[in-house]
């Protein structure tokens, strides 16, 4: 003790939606306090070229297995989980995000639509190609894992007007474009579905009743329309509102 000798931490980093659930995490392994873990957050600061405001900051922590000191303070435990964002996005992550036309930041925003999405692994660099068709055409996203992040209502089984109204920057139902920042932290493999995102023609999907956990997609209105009133009239039988 004298001598100031410690054992790392094995830290493992899930998914989290919100800085609050992250920073509730950082101070029940580490010896900050929660609030300091929250300031740390939003504390805006630069990554190369870019501004990271507080709506950005959980893009850099990447679920993973990290060795920590219990001693660490916030900024120095940034510093260390900023090392790794490095070494995670390399030279040929980086040429697959030029490919599709978006920056690391917005890659990771995208992933974690797709992350909330599907756990279908199979499915989400489809899922993640009709994304980028729809940003490729100006289409709004009409995501509705951004919906339930605006409401802050993760609960949500069916999304319906009210959600639709809210007022956010995301809320992709009214606003073109990726929201401001990822909705939860998402996976490597999330990550690599829409760098690796596939080319298609569809534009849109819904869950699919008969197959749980997996989706159909559509190229035309008219046919998701057809899947969509499936998977409605599915919940309608089982009351779910």
């Amino acid at each position: 003790m004298q001598a100031g000798r410690q054992t790392p931490v094995r830290l493992i980093l899930g998914k989290f939606r919100t800085k609050a659930q992250l920073a509730s995490f950082l101070s029940s392994k580490l010896c900050s306090d929660s609030t300091q873990w929250i300031q740390m957050l939003q504390d805006p600061f630069r990554y190369d070229s870019v501004s990271l405001g507080p709506e950005l900051q959980m893009a850099l922590y990447l679920p993973n297995t990290y060795e920590m000191y219990w001693t660490v303070e916030p900024k120095a435990f940034q510093s260390r989980i900023l090392k790794e964002f490095k070494v995670f996005w390399t030279s040929r992550r980086m040429a697959q995000a030029e490919r599709v036309g978006l920056h690391p930041f917005e890659v990771i925003t995208l992933a974690s639509i797709v992350e909330e999405e599907t756990q279908y692994k199979p499915e989400r660099p489809v899922v993640a190609g009709v994304y980028l068709n729809r940003l490729r055409i100006g289409m709004p996203l009409q995501a509705d894992p951004t919906l339930k992040f605006a409401a802050q209502d993760f609960a949500l089984r069916r999304i319906g007007k009210n959600q639709i109204a809210i007022s956010s920057p995301y809320n992709t139902y009214k606003v073109k474009g990726l929201p401001p920042g990822p909705i939860c932290t998402p996976s490597a493999d999330a990550i690599d579905a829409v760098l690796q995102g596939q080319m298609h023609s569809f534009l849109y999907f819904c869950a699919d009743p008969t197959r749980p956990g997996t989706h159909r997609f559509a190229a035309t209105w008219s046919q998701h329309q057809q899947n969509a009133g499936a998977y409605h009239r599915w919940l309608n039988r089982r009351g779910i509102r």
